[in-house]
């Protein structure tokens, strides 16, 4: 496949005139693409803090087949899928850029191909790093019984309660960010919309957060439950709460990422009506 089959701009705008299209054409499957480049598209490459970013389409017969981005000059390479052998072109053409690429992460089978073909070109010895699985809502289907309480609206004065949780998230997951008043705004949670579900004495137990409404699609992101009070329904009962909001917002497509090796949250997701769409993988360069 020739390396010139794929389009580089550095400009979002250019990219979004080519490929907006394409990726609103399966906007769950696009979830992660959508929400970076509408951001950028917004507020430009400060949302991100972003240095030479750099987007790519790849463009036959006068349609995007699939599509890439980079945030930053040093930042992880997202690839929606292609054959081996587009993937192979991608890693010849960016290679002969000179990109340094510390991860990759597409759908499982792409970023294989890919995590191979960039060792060929590169010498890199890929290392798979993280498995992760995107679902789509089906039919929202609310547990039974539903525990007792309410799904509340985050507010202003909720905010040293959504920074503490989030920490706590991001310990979890193992995701090294600074979260307070100073770098809210800069981390991928800042722009975010929340809801806590609450006891019917008041007491947050649960959180989740939906992105904004971008190509009839909202993300479910993230979903937390402190470890003291799971294992009560708390979080299939705000996850539920986030998603008919999103529902009424008017998303057609409502998404969520998971851990695969997490079986508590899969039976949950499913449960409430998620359907697996695909099994995305992050492959390492840089160990």
């Amino acid at each position: 496949m020739r390396p010139d089959d794929w389009h580089l701009t550095e400009d979002v705008h250019d990219f979004l005139a080519r490929a907006g299209d394409f990726l609103r054409s399966r906007p769950a499957l696009h979830t992660t693409p959508l929400t970076t480049t509408e951001k950028l598209r917004t507020l430009g490459t400060e949302a991100y803090r972003a240095d030479a970013p750099v987007f790519g389409s790849l463009e036959r017969a006068g349609e995007v087949r699939a599509i890439f981005y980079r945030r930053t000059q040093h930042g992880p390479l997202s690839l929606t899928p292609v054959t081996p052998a587009d993937a192979d072109a991608l890693a010849a053409r960016l290679a002969g850029l000179g990109l340094v690429l510390p991860l990759v992460s597409a759908a499982h089978d792409t970023a294989t191909a890919f995590a191979e073909a960039w060792q060929r070109h590169t010498g890199a010895t890929p290392t798979l790093s993280t498995r992760i699985r995107l679902y789509r809502l089906g039919t929202l289907t609310p547990p039974e019984p539903v525990p007792a309480g309410r799904g509340r609206r985050v507010g202003e004065q909720d905010r040293e309660q959504l920074f503490r949780w989030h920490r706590e998230f991001a310990a979890d997951v193992r995701e090294d960010v600074t979260i307070d008043a100073d770098t809210w705004a800069d981390t991928r949670f800042g722009d975010k919309h929340y809801t806590f579900w609450e006891t019917p004495d008041g007491t947050p137990v649960s959180m989740a957060g939906m992105t904004s409404l971008v190509g009839g699609m909202i993300r479910v992101d993230p979903v937390y439950t402190p470890a003291h009070v799971r294992g009560r329904g708390y979080a299939g009962a705000v996850t539920v709460e986030v998603s008919r909001a999103a529902l009424a917002e008017g998303a057609k497509e409502v998404a969520l990422y998971a851990d695969p090796a997490n079986s508590t949250s899969n039976a949950l997701y499913r449960r409430i009506g998620y359907v697996p769409l695909t099994d995305f993988a992050v492959y390492d360069f840089a160990r």
